[in-house]
């Protein structure tokens, strides 16, 4: 490595782009600036700083993490999802851009709600039902996760965001946790890929997301028919549902959300064109 910060991430820039890391120049910033807890104005005002020969080290196993096709947001430890940054944990998955529809259709749906609540299932970082409470300041949020490590990463993501007094943490398996409360709003991101499709996964999703937030089952389906089922029991009259889906799955989540008595049902795209959620509500 050379000796200044500007000329250190730019040689690691050239490295990265050379392993065909497609996101090369924003990753060999990110690395630098986890490396010398740096934010992105520091790493400019540092540009011409002697990079910390102590830090050489750590920031070429970092590299070798990156170039072996570990996702930059886990090598650091956090994703931005909503405008706000997020911790990750091995248990969790990284919160992607198509996943914020859901935040979007959420806040529409309670902008003008004084107190509404709100359970996310399957919470993992709690990216979801936390970006609600951020932009609805009388929301009131639990989310529900089968791993302990998961939800052990959603309440400190609560407490960095100073969310922590609005959120509830729950461990088990979808309603399994709740009694009889009932909410306003069910958002999830399940797990929905076959689970034959796993192996055809983009090596940085299937090598290192948590498998349970990946499987839906045999045909992907499983949660989606546990939440059909169960979630009107858990719903406000005329509460709203909105689940994230895989992009050939809409047609048949349509179909067992109808005939589990929602209305109201409809699919909207991603950025791509592909059928991303599915929203519904429950009968008045």
């Amino acid at each position: 490595m050379s000796s200044g910060i500007g000329r250190t991430w730019r040689e690691l820039r050239d490295r990265l782009a050379t392993a065909e890391i497609p996101t090369a120049a924003l990753d060999a910033q990110l690395l630098v600036r986890h490396v010398l807890d740096l934010d992105a104005t520091g790493l400019i005002a540092s540009e011409t700083d002697p990079f910390p020969g102590d830090k050489t080290e750590d920031l070429e196993a970092l590299v070798s993490r990156r170039i072996a096709g570990e996702p930059i947001a886990r090598i650091v430890g956090v994703q931005e999802f909503y405008g706000l940054d997020f911790g990750l944990n091995a248990a969790t998955l990284i919160p992607r851009p198509e996943t914020e529809m859901l935040v979007d259709f959420g806040i529409e749906q309670l902008k003008a709600h004084p107190s509404p609540v709100i359970l996310d299932l399957g919470t993992g970082t709690g990216c979801i039902v936390l970006s609600l409470l951020a932009n609805l300041p009388g929301a009131r949020g639990w989310g529900v996760d089968i791993s302990a490590d998961a939800l052990e990463q959603a309440r400190a993501n609560a407490e960095a965001l100073g969310l922590a007094d609005r959120f509830v943490a729950r461990h088990g398996s979808w309603f399994e946790p709740l009694g009889g409360e009932k909410f306003d709003l069910i958002v999830s991101n399940p797990p929905y890929i076959a689970s034959a499709t796993i192996e055809t996964l983009d090596a940085g999703v299937k090598s290192f997301d948590p498998m349970a937030a990946l499987d839906g089952g045999a045909d992907g389906l499983g949660p989606y028919r546990v939440i059909a089922a169960q979630a009107r029991e858990h719903l406000e009259v005329g509460g709203a549902l909105a689940l994230e889906i895989g992009f050939d799955q809409g047609h048949m989540v349509n179909e067992l959300l109808s005939s589990a008595g929602f209305c109201e049902i409809a699919l909207a795209k991603d950025l791509a064109g592909h059928d991303r959620m599915v929203t519904a509500r429950a009968p008045k």
